[in-house]
């Protein structure tokens, strides 16, 4: 019995050491899922959990700011045994994605030293940089901000081509250098739809916007002041992003003939206002006949919108249109 109880207790004093528990597994080394780095290298620790005494030494650069790379299984065994970590891979399927968080770089940010530097050169300060397929780089997400230069520029005013190397400088990262080529664009402002206008829509300033495209890629005729269009009438359907012209609105009169109008006549230090009728349509921005109630005058007026216009000065009579001429005597012999 006395032999039994000490065979049970030596069993007992053992079995830690045979039998590992949850807290001993969670102490073994193990590869991450996924591990996120700041810095610009990639230590041991970072690709396994528990790494052990060993966990800061550095294994390699990490991804460039944005971006990310793989470890599979066998780069992980082969790291294991390296560095002693008792870990081997069980499905063959394991891997880590490193990857380091950055932020991209705007690419007006970059391009504007350039265009500083291209401008010194003789380029046209209104050209755009046309340089097909050039992406901005990435910075480290906590990094300041970076420092741009512009080295071996070339410029060619004939063809407006131009070539140089950018070089971009931030801390955490190695130096960007980009041999960049392209051409300088003249550009021009555009109307566009901001959405589908259906024809006999009238034309409203949220409905328009007004961006920069190339001259040689715009439409000759595309409006270039959104105020040509707006308030305005539409001849034809327009699509979302199309390009408006002058000609494919009609103007829509804000003081319709034979309407009342807010009269205003300014002098020096001197406002009047007084009432006056619409001898034809005014249109926004435009001169306007109309007939001062007060005076019986015929008064040519600047239409400063809805009912309202600004006295320029008397028409005289012999320059009046015919028509308006016949319906100024019509009023006058009826009010004898």
């Amino acid at each position: 019995m006395r032999a039994l109880s000490s065979l049970l207790a030596l069993s007992l004093l053992a079995l830690p050491v045979l039998v590992q528990g949850p807290a001993a597994r969670a102490q073994a080394p193990a590869p991450r899922a996924q591990a996120v780095v700041e810095a610009s290298v990639v230590t041991l620790g970072d690709i396994f959990e528990n790494a052990g005494p060993r966990a800061d030494t550095t294994l390699g650069p990490a991804p460039a700011p944005g971006r990310r790379f793989v470890v599979e299984a066998a780069q992980l065994a082969a790291i294991a045994r390296d560095y002693g970590l008792a870990w081997r891979p069980m499905a063959g399927d394991e891997r880590v994605v490193v990857e380091r968080p950055g932020r991209a770089m705007r690419r007006e940010e970059v391009l504007e030293p350039l265009r500083l530097e291209l401008v010194a050169l003789g380029a046209d300060p209104e050209l755009e940089l046309d340089i097909p397929g050039f992406q901005p780089p990435n910075l480290p997400a906590g990094a300041p901000d970076a420092r741009i230069a512009v080295d071996g520029a070339l410029w060619d005013g004939a063809t407006r081509r131009f070539s140089a190397t950018l070089v971009v400088v931030a801390e955490g990262m190695p130096t960007f250098n980009q041999r960049v080529s392209g051409r300088a664009v003249a550009m021009r402002d555009v109307v566009v739809a901001a959405r589908a206008l259906r024809a006999g829509e009238m034309v409203m300033p949220a409905d328009v916007t007004v961006t920069r495209h190339a001259v040689d890629r715009a439409a000759a005729n595309a409006a270039e002041d959104a105020d040509l269009v707006v308030g305005q009438r539409l001849r034809r359907a327009v699509a979302a992003g199309q390009a408006l012209a002058a000609a494919d609105v009609v103007a829509v009169p804000v003081i319709p003939r034979d309407s009342i109008v807010q009269l205003t006549h300014q002098a020096p230090g001197l406002t009047l206002i007084a009432q006056a009728r619409a001898l034809e349509d005014g249109f926004r921005g435009r001169t306007v006949l109309v007939l001062n109630l007060g005076t019986g005058s015929v008064v040519q007026a600047e239409v400063l919108g809805p009912g309202r216009a600004r006295a320029i000065g008397t028409a005289p009579a012999n320059s009046l249109p015919p028509a308006i001429a016949a319906r100024v005597n019509r009023r006058e012999q009826a009010s004898r």
